[in-house]
């Protein structure tokens, strides 16, 4: 069933206007009597039926609410290493529907990409939209958030993960020997094309990080994320 986002917690009847009554109507060719799924962006899916469909506004009828069993029991955070072009573009998608609930750029010594700050606040809308389509597409019970880029020392010091975890091509412990089936909360760090440079995974792992290899392949960085992240979902039971 189709699924859309609002961000508020509806009662009897939604009335969706903009983008989204578009969206509906001409995207998806929905007419009334069709059925969708809207959910409050805090875990909680309504079942509803469309009631009228005018040129500016969708209106819905809820049918019943129920709590949205699509959101892995791990949660992970994503700090991933600035990467040129649009690459980050697809990390985020991928992390969005694998599972991810944050997704951090991080400016680390070998990123080629450093923006300005107006170029950084125009790329972070975008992102957080290419999130929130990931999650409609894929039947998130919320939309992960996309941060502003940040340096490697501020992503550490308001990482409150239980288990952090840098993926190091020098090497480092299997990924099964720092996750386990109840593992609650992991971020995991991904350099930038070229990778992390020592004296950087030195600093993470001096402050409670632990090396991590994903294989004796040295993967891209847009391959990296999506690689580790499908292997704790797996690890932590969350591809059942």
């Amino acid at each position: 069933m189709q699924k859309l986002f609002i961000d508020y917690t509806p009662e009897n009847i939604i009335t969706l206007d903009g983008e989204q009554a578009r969206h509906i109507a001409k995207s998806l060719r929905m007419r009334v009597g069709d059925m969708l799924m809207i959910n409050d962006s805090n875990g909680s899916d309504f079942g509803c039926k469309i009631e009228e469909i005018t040129r500016d506004t969708v209106t819905l009828s809820v049918c019943y609410k129920q709590a949205s069993n699509s959101e892995p029991a791990c949660s992970v955070t994503i700090y991933q290493g600035n990467p040129k072009g649009s690459k980050l573009e697809d990390i985020i998608q991928k992390c969005v529907e694998l599972g991810a609930v944050r997704i951090v750029p991080v400016s680390t010594k070998r990123c080629v990409s450093r923006p300005d700050e107006k170029s950084a606040k125009k790329k972070t809308e975008r992102y957080n939209k290419i999130a929130l389509e990931a999650a409609q597409q894929s039947g998130r019970g919320i939309i992960p958030e996309v941060c502003s880029l940040v340096s490697l020392k501020e992503a550490l010091e308001n990482d409150e993960s239980q288990t952090k975890i840098v993926f190091y091509e020098g090497g480092g412990e299997p990924l099964r020997s720092l996750v386990g089936e109840n593992t609650q909360s992991i971020s995991i760090y991904i350099g930038p094309e070229g990778g992390f440079e020592k004296d950087e995974v030195d600093f993470l792992v001096s402050n409670g990080a632990k090396a991590a290899t994903l294989g004796k392949r040295i993967l891209r960085t847009q391959t990296a994320p999506v690689a580790a992240l499908s292997a704790i979902m797996l690890i932590t039971n969350n591809l059942e």
